[in-house]
């Protein structure tokens, strides 16, 4: 089943993955990043290129997710070219690595902004036209550190965690008109992706300075989540199992889907959580909402 895909964050990793491998799999896909004409467009040629060559229905769109108006005028385009808009996979994001205290407050609102915020603008952007059509389908990357939480990420950790709530909450609205909701939450991963390389650090160093004690700390994590790994990990493997997600009928789609090459038990968690949000909403009435497990 082939649908009209737009992806946030398809310059580099896994928004750039994704986005070629739903064209390859025949999708309509609408690769969107920030700034096109100036620091994106090296990563736009190559992906207009590819789709060129390859035959794919691939075009790249602007779209900045901190801005309203950028939201709604790529969505504006995928409906005045297609008509219609199946999919949003909501894969933008920032990454910041460091010491939480030594963040400042402009620091965090400006992460939670992209993370968590940005997930806002574009729903808002879309949600009209799905309900008019009593369809669709909202695809969030999520992580899996929003349930096993590593140190010297705290701001990012935190933005996901709200961004998985508020994903949490919105699908228990939206499913009420047809709209599915599925949250892909990988794991971390060291290479194929622009995440780790282009973190930002905390933008206060004479706190920073204050846990030097911990540097080393720091500099050992991509080297302690590769000795996790039991078998290469690659980036791909979240967008493969989106496009399988997709391919999928209505209606039988996850909730959840974990990838995740660290062994950490994130799925045993999700169960457990999910049983007790069914229970409580249940007992509080409010059990049609709950969206399917699958």
């Amino acid at each position: 089943m082939t649908s009209v895909v737009l992806i946030t964050g398809a310059a580099t990793g896994i928004g750039n993955l994704t986005a070629r491998a739903l064209a390859a799999a025949g999708h309509t896909v609408y690769a969107s990043m920030l700034d096109v004409a100036g620091r994106s467009r090296e990563h736009a040629r190559e992906l207009e290129d590819t789709a060129k060559s390859e035959g794919w229905d691939l075009r790249v769109v602007e779209l900045d997710v901190q801005s309203q108006r950028s939201a709604e005028t790529a969505v504006a385009t995928v409906l005045d070219e297609r008509g219609r808009l199946d999919t949003v996979v909501h894969n933008a994001g920032h990454l910041y690595i460091g010491y939480v205290e030594a963040f400042t407050p402009a620091d965090v609102q400006r992460l939670f902004d992209i993370n968590t915020v940005g997930i806002q603008r574009v729903n808002r952007a879309v949600l009209p036209h799905m309900r008019h059509n009593h369809g669709g389908t909202l695809l969030y990357v999520g992580s899996t550190t929003s349930v096993v939480l590593p140190p010297f990420l705290g701001p990012y950790v935190a933005s996901k965690i709200a961004a998985d709530a508020l994903a949490q909450a919105t699908a228990y609205e939206v499913g009420q008109f047809g709209i599915e909701t599925t949250i892909v939450m990988p794991g971390p991963f060291t290479q194929g992706t622009d995440h780790f390389p282009n973190a930002s650090r905390a933008g206060d160093e004479q706190r920073s300075h204050a846990y030097a004690a911990l540097d080393d700390l720091v500099a050992s994590l991509g080297g302690a989540v590769e000795a996790l790994f039991s078998t290469d990990a690659h980036p791909r493997a979240v967008a493969d199992e989106i496009v399988r997600i997709l391919a999928l009928p209505p209606g039988t789609r996850p909730f959840r889907s974990v990838v995740d090459f660290t062994d950490a038990g994130v799925e045993q968690v999700n169960d457990v959580l999910f049983e007790a949000q069914r229970r409580f909403n249940n007992r509080l009435g409010f059990g049609d909402l709950m969206p399917n497990w699958a």
